[in-house]
């Protein structure tokens, strides 16, 4: 059985899921530093769970600003997605069963 993600890698497949985006985009939606967010979408995309793309350099000439790199969910990272939310759904109603059930 493959390894579980995290909660990090969890965060970022959602705001990717919620439209196509660009690192600094990714960032602001889940407040996670960039320096936790690129390493992080590197390894996503080794994994093959998300796929990148570079935007046309006339673009962001045009709109004077760096290119983007823009990142999109593949099948396998909704797969991966949807099985992380729910073993953390599982996960938590576990904690909060276990938490309810001891008296103090």
């Amino acid at each position: 059985m493959p390894r579980s993600l995290g909660v990090t890698s969890l965060l970022i497949l959602r705001a990717i899921r919620d439209g196509v985006c660009y690192g600094l985009d990714i960032v602001a939606r889940t407040r996670l530093p960039s320096g936790t967010v690129y390493p992080t979408l590197g390894r996503l995309r080794k994994s093959g769970l998300v796929t990148a793309r570079w935007e046309d350099q006339r673009t962001a000439d045009r709109e004077g600003r760096p290119r983007r790199k823009y990142y999109e969910l593949t099948a396998r990272g909704v797969s991966a997605l949807t099985e992380g939310a729910n073993h953390l759904h599982e996960v938590s109603t576990a904690l909060r069963i276990e938490s309810t059930s001891k008296t103090v």
